[in-house]
């Protein structure tokens, strides 16, 4: 037979668990990791589009590859994110497309 007292009782034993809350409090303080990589796609769509198109965004925009619909200005943003997180990697490129462009003259 359960009594009234029985259902105060089970409200009344609740269990603190004042580490968990501290360990969750300091992970919770801790600041964003930030990743500093980019996707392999967004790095395939900028290449392509300074391949084909230089730096003309408006013949990147009508381009049948920008597959978000991305506006000129989107589109220079993504290209300056790409040039800040592999300026190496973005100078090679540009140097091996002045290269490609030598040997068709």
């Amino acid at each position: 037979m359960e009594t009234e007292s029985d259902g105060q009782e089970q409200e009344k034993t609740l269990v603190r668990k004042p580490y968990v809350l501290s360990e969750m409090e300091f992970e919770a303080s801790l600041p964003e990791k930030k990743s500093n990589t980019l996707s392999r796609d967004l790095i395939d769509y900028v290449q392509y589009m300074i391949q084909n198109h230089g730096e003309n965004y408006k013949e990147m925009a009508r381009d049948e590859k920008n597959y978000y619909q991305d506006t000129p200005k989107q589109i220079k943003r993504k290209i300056g994110v790409y040039k800040n997180f592999y300026p190496e990697e973005y100078k090679d490129f540009v140097a091996s497309l002045k290269q490609e462009k030598m040997d068709v003259q």
